[in-house]
């Protein structure tokens, strides 16, 4: 007689939505990611910091990322054995893919240019990736912090 092989508990939950590039769309984004979060139980303090991070790449994706008629996407990705939650927003516009380095030239007397600043200062990583044939995904990975 063999014995039923054990299932292996799910540890990855998944979310991805289209949204119009629009600024509710981007509003949206970060509505939807809130909601994902909290059913799906994550921490406060990350939930806080994933929903400023899907804020501000979702306003990028809508302002930055905008090809008339084409959306954004925004997807989480929560490893329950880390805790960890990956934000991926991905857009129409990948010829020019953000750097920290040219994003931190001084925008304290701008008007734009502290959203990735402000990603650096709450993810644990980030960084981009081509999306083909012509966009670009913007990812961040956001873990429990310990203390």
């Amino acid at each position: 007689m063999n014995a039923p092989t054990p299932q292996i508990p799910v540890t990855v939950h998944t979310f991805a939505q289209r949204l119009s590039s629009t600024r509710r769309g981007a509003r949206l984004a970060r509505l939807l990611a809130v909601e994902r979060l909290q059913a799906w139980q994550v921490s406060p303090a990350v939930t806080e910091r994933v929903e400023q991070i899907v804020a501000e790449l979702a306003a990028n994706a809508a302002l930055h990322g905008r090809v008339q008629g084409r959306d954004f996407q925004v997807a989480l990705t929560l490893d329950e054995a880390t805790g960890t939650v990956r934000v991926s927003v991905t857009d129409a516009r990948g010829e020019q893919l953000p750097t920290p380095k040219a994003d931190f030239e001084d925008p304290a007397h701008s008007e734009s240019g502290r959203g990735l600043p402000l990603v650096t200062a709450l993810a644990d990583r980030w960084g981009t990736e081509p999306f083909p044939p012509s966009g670009k995904t913007v990812w961040a990975e956001v873990s429990p912090r310990s203390g």
